[in-house]
């Protein structure tokens, strides 16, 4: 989705400091999306980023790419504490935003695990500074000291937030990984049952205990709490899609890093399905129809670390 600052990539790179930003500026975003788990307010977060590199003297500064890590970490901070309050009053359950994203996202294994739908939800389990320090550290691999000066914490404090976010992810996470071959055979045969109504052929691909959460942000129609057990989750999918009026089909992409599918209502997009596979069973299913947050499934989002 392009903005004010991914249109810099086309003016003149006489500037240092637009090329600088230009040249980090999927990093930026990536950094910003993992905190936030939403594609427009990341975008916010760089416009912001760009207002304050553009004052900095750049003589000063030792690392570029580490002085703008900064700064988007402190502006993420910032924008995640808001949108903290803003969520409580949220209409249902909320879930990051998907991104249609390049084919080399899910080639960076460990890039694509923590941008996954899944991840991005335990993510949503941490306290704002330990999601950052979580970020900065598992993901981008960046040093104790420099996440200190982005979080504004001492070294020591650091470690010890470090250590206390990946116990408590390590605990939430998807229990292993999953190959995207897996996951396209477990998606085909969830289809195949969906749409004809195969209430046994759901039951077998979801684990007793999965969860499914649903987001129209009070827009479009969704359940407004968690359905809980395989036997729920199957019944409401196959009585739901039964009721939907129009011409509806099932087909796959690439969201967040991972094989997904994607339901459009009468040829427009109408949800994005993401999953959780555990032990090749489906534990969690996350259908955004909120559209708000299905801009970004127009054209393919660049990552990086």
């Amino acid at each position: 989705m392009e903005s004010t600052v991914g249109r810099l990539a086309d003016e003149e790179r006489t500037d240092p400091a637009t090329e600088a930003f230009v040249a980090h500026r999927n990093l930026l975003f990536t950094v910003a999306y993992e905190m936030l788990g939403s594609a427009a307010d990341a975008e916010d977060v760089l416009q912001e980023t760009w207002l304050r590199w553009a004052g900095v003297d750049l003589a000063a500064v030792r690392d570029r790419r580490a002085y703008l890590v900064r700064i988007t970490t402190r502006q993420a901070l910032t924008r995640l504490r808001t949108l903290g309050r803003r969520r409580e009053s949220y209409v249902g359950s909320w879930l990051p935003a998907p991104l249609l994203t390049t084919p080399d996202v899910a080639e960076d294994v460990e890039l694509a695990e923590s941008v996954s739908m899944a991840m991005l939800l335990v993510l949503e389990t941490l306290a704002p500074v330990e999601r950052a320090v979580f970020v900065l550290r598992e993901v981008f691999d960046l040093g104790y000291d420099e996440i200190a000066e982005a979080v504004d914490k001492s070294r020591a404090a650091v470690r010890q937030i470090a250590h206390r976010a990946r116990a408590h992810v390590a605990a939430r996470r998807p229990r292993g990984p999953v190959s995207p071959a897996e996951t396209r055979d477990v998606l085909d045969a969830f289809r195949r049952a969906t749409e004809t109504g195969d209430l046994q052929g759901l039951l077998d691909l979801l684990a007793p205990d999965v969860v499914l959460l649903g987001d129209g942000g009070g827009v479009k129609q969704a359940v407004l709490r968690p359905v809980s057990g395989a036997d729920k989750v199957a019944r409401l999918l196959t009585a739901g899609l039964g009721r939907v009026p129009g011409a509806v089909s099932l087909g796959p992409a690439q969201v967040n890093g991972h094989p997904a599918l994607v339901l459009r209502l009468d040829g427009e997009l109408d949800t994005v399905l993401a999953v959780r596979i555990d032990d090749g069973l489906i534990t969690g299913l996350y259908a955004v129809r909120n559209p708000e947050k299905l801009s970004y499934m127009q054209q393919e989002t660049a990552l990086r670390r």
